[in-house]
């Protein structure tokens, strides 16, 4: 029908440029704290485009949902403004009819997010958990740039390394300054070499150099030079991640039976069928009086997007802490906002959209 493809047009407009510019804005912002991380040393550079990737598969859910929902709501004021909702309506058209076209264009976004919330956001957050796990358990050596001065795991000692040598492990110009038993020593050298000893310790090789060592009260310092000085290097044991429930498979959570088991999977459950409540939602909320302000019914939405994302948030943490049954937190967040929904529609059309819908 005419108002259906009309109604389509402009929410795929909408929609994508609401997309568009929310993913931006999450590609940003996920960037710049990736890439900070790298320079700080925390993770290499080579992991940044992954985990970038793993990070905007987790977001893209809730991306999804605010896309549609404001997708709605944009469109859908833009008609009350250019005074073609009243044309619409003036033709017989009522809110609860304009649900169905909504309905009809949300159901495919609503499916891809019910597909990422399941499936694929589960897998790239335990992907991403991975990648931080093996990053952690790096020694020391392998945290440094050349260029760059490196703090160790157990950030009692700093390095600095000019440049790599021509062989492989080898390094120029080394500055290591480190504190033990409240004493600072300084060890300055030209050049240097990792080895593993036949303990299968690892070493730090220094050659021709200076260890500088000032005492904890005493201002005077000591001075020595060195042909050759190993440094030891801390390694961890490799240890395997434990696997939270936000990573783990959908299959798996219904397998396990626990409360916080329970809770992620009312979370999946919530962010699709959040996204039709709030789809719907934007229909009635909508509504731009032309005399009065143009943003008073956006703050209003956002206010209600806002109430319900906490009213999920405490529905998943009470269900983690078992003071609610899943049976129970699954539905009674959705069916409050479906009944804000219904009283929405009758306060603006006037008449319960129950009592039209019995009509027809």
């Amino acid at each position: 029908m005419i108002y259906r493809s009309a109604a389509g047009r402009e929410l795929f407009r909408s929609a994508s440029g609401v997309f568009m510019v929310l993913f931006a804005v999450l590609m940003t912002t996920q960037a710049i704290r990736l890439l900070g991380q790298a320079a700080g040393g925390k993770i290499t550079p080579d992991v940044v485009v992954a985990l970038l990737g793993f990070s905007a598969l987790g977001y893209l859910p809730v991306v999804l949902s605010l896309t549609l929902y404001l997708a709605v709501l944009l469109t859908f004021s833009r008609w009350y403004r250019d005074s073609e909702m009243v044309i619409w309506l003036a033709a017989g058209f009522p809110l609860t009819r304009w649900l169905g076209a909504v309905a009809g264009f949300a159901a495919p976004i609503v499916l891809v997010i019910a597909a990422l919330s399941f499936f694929l956001t589960p897998w790239a957050s335990g992907q991403g958990k991975e990648i931080r796990s093996k990053l952690d358990q790096r020694d020391d050596v392998s945290m440094i740039k050349p260029g760059a001065f490196n703090e160790s795991s157990k950030s009692d000692r700093v390095f600095f390394v000019e440049a790599a040598g021509e062989k492989a492990g080898e390094v120029r110009n080394v500055f290591i300054s480190d504190v033990k038993n409240g004493r600072m020593s300084v060890i300055a050298t030209a050049s240097g070499r990792t080895e593993v000893s036949e303990a299968g310790e690892q070493f730090l090789v220094l050659s021709h150099g200076r260890r500088y060592e000032l005492p904890e009260q005493d201002s005077a310092f000591r001075v020595m030079q060195f042909d050759r000085y190993g440094v030891r290097i801390a390694t961890r044991e490799l240890e395997t991640p434990q696997v939270s429930a936000h990573a783990m498979p959908t299959a798996m959570l219904l397998g396990l039976g626990s409360d916080a088991a329970y809770a992620e999977l009312l979370w999946r459950v919530s962010v699709p069928a959040s996204a039709l409540i709030l789809a719907l939602l934007a229909v009635p909320l909508s509504f731009v009086n032309p005399r009065a302000g143009r943003a008073s019914n956006f703050i209003v939405a956002l206010l209600l997007y806002a109430v319900y994302s906490n009213l999920m948030g405490v529905s998943e943490a009470w269900v983690a802490q078992g003071r609610v049954g899943v049976e129970i937190g699954i539905w009674v967040v959705h069916a409050l906002m479906a009944l804000v929904l219904i009283g929405m529609l009758w306060f603006r059309n006037g008449v319960s959209p129950l009592r039209r819908l019995l009509r027809r």
